[in-house]
Order: structure tokens, then C-alpha cells, then sequence
């Protein structure tokens, strides 16, 4: 469990809005999810606190570090509340039977091993319906990819569900499996045990990340051979070639 859960309990959550409009019923929804998940989190005696990353402000960011493949300092300071939360709830409205294009680049801009075994619960909203699949059958995919566990209830609400008591029992079930997902520091152990099997980005946003000389293991195989040194015996490759040498002399 993180040094931040096995101290004081405290929980941080953060929050990914994909709506652009005001008042918009993404952030409305994804507001009642938060205080649900709050309540949950304080009935197991957590002290959750929530930051939210509001998209739409930050479009033309996004879209710059998109093309320059560098994080403006404003991306890097959503990128930065994401890797230090313990939970996430994220949001999208539905356009033309998919997710907000807004969502998708915000998340191209993500390193793959930032959300690495985080809970998170997915929610999107619509006109329709009739797009009530897009967020299992588009948003769960790409938070997959991302290595983070997805709450088994995801969340949708058309403009006939806001007087719907369906829904607030759909937000509450998901609220307590986010919750119970936190409670079980699944995501540090997760995280403790597999780090090492993934592939990372050197000097990326994970919390976990190698930043400097010092957290490179230059007594490994890989290290080895890049510096030119030979491989353990294991690792020889009989009668190989590189650059029309012989590697095993």
C-alpha cells in the first residue's frame, strides 16, 4: 500500500472531464460519481480529497503538445495530479456514437505506465440511448491499454435517465467498487510487484519512473551489451552476426 494510504488513510481521486458546455450533464454526472465515492471512501475510513481536469480549457494545450510532443506547462500539471492519485474518475460526452476527441488526445499524451493498476470508473453522457455501449465499448478498451482497472459498473446517462432512480443506484454501485478497489490497495501491490515487467518511459510522468543515472541498473544484461561488454552465457547467441561479426568468436 502507498506510504500516503498506510499513513493517514487519505485517498486522493482525480477527476478527467471531457465536457466542453456549461452547465454540462458530463460534469454533473461526474460530479455525483466524486461525492458518492467520497461517501464511500469515508465509510472505510479514508479522508478523500478530489482535484479536477477540466478539458475544455486546456484544449488548445493539448492539441499544441500533441503536435510539438512536449506537455505545455498546463498538460503537465493535469499529467502531474494524475499520476499522484490513488483513484480516477473520468468523463466523456458521447459525439457521433464515440467518445470526445478531447478525451482520446488528452490520453495520447499519457505514458502508458502513468495509470498503471489505478481504479477508475467510467462514465459517459448522451443525447441517445442508442450510445450506451461507447463507454464499454470505447472508453474501457482504451483504459485497459493504459494498464488501469476499470470499475466492473460503468456509467451512462441519457437525458430520460436523469429521473431515473436507476441511476443513482448505478452511480452508488460503482462508487463502492471504486472504493473497495482503493481499500484493498490492489494498485500498490499490483504496481510493487510488476514494475519491473513493463516497459517504462526513462524520465516519463509515472511516479515510479527512472529519472537519473542513478536508477539505471548498468549491471544488467541489456546494459552490457549496449556498452559494448559481453552477455552472460545464457544470452549468447551461437553463430549470430552484428554489423558481419560473429558474436560468439
Amino acid at each position: 500500500m502507498s506510504e500516503a494510504l498506510a499513513g493517514n488513510r487519505a485517498a486522493r481521486i482525480a477527476v478527467i472531464n471531457g465536457g466542453v458546455s456549461d452547465p454540462s450533464s458530463t460534469r454533473l454526472l461526474l460530479d455525483r460519481i466524486t461525492q458518492k465515492a467520497i461517501d464511500a471512501l469515508t465509510t472505510r475510513g479514508f479522508e478523500a480529497t478530489v482535484s479536477t481536469i477540466d478539458l475544455g480549457p486546456l484544449a488548445v494545450d493539448i492539441a499544441r503538445s500533441l503536435i510539438s510532443g512536449l506537455p505545455s506547462e498546463p498538460v503537465q500539471a493535469a499529467i502531474d495530479r494524475l499520476a499522484a492519485a490513488d483513484a480516477i474518475v473520468v468523463g466523456t460526452p458521447v459525439y457521433k456514437a464515440g467518445i470526445s476527441g478531447l478525451v482520446k488526445s488528452f490520453a495520447d499524451l499519457l505514458d502508458n505506465d502513468l495509470l498503471l493498476a489505478k481504479p477508475i470508473v467510467l462514465a459517459a453522457t448522451g443525447g441517445s440511448a442508442r450510445h450506451s455501449m461507447v463507454v464499454d465499448e470505447q472508453l474501457r478498451p482504451l483504459f485497459a491499454f493504459l494498464r488501469s482497472i476499470p470499475a466492473p459498473t460503468s456509467l451512462y446517462a441519457a437525458p430520460e435517465d436523469w429521473s431515473s432512480s436507476d441511476l443513482g443506484r448505478r452511480i452508488a454501485r460503482a462508487a463502492n467498487e471504486l472504493a473497495a478497489l482503493v481499500g484493498s490497495g490492489i494498485a500498490s501491490a499490483i504496481a510493487d510487484e510488476n514494475w519491473d515487467k513493463h516497459d517504462h518511459y526513462f524520465s516519463g510522468n509515472a511516479s515510479r519512473a527512472e529519472r537519473g543515472a542513478e536508477d539505471v541498473d548498468f549491471a544488467s544484461e541489456l546494459m552490457r551489451l549496449a556498452a559494448g561488454g559481453p552477455s552472460g552465457p545464457a544470452h549468447r547467441l551461437s553463430g549470430a552476426t552484428l554489423g558481419g561479426e560473429r558474436l560468439d568468436g
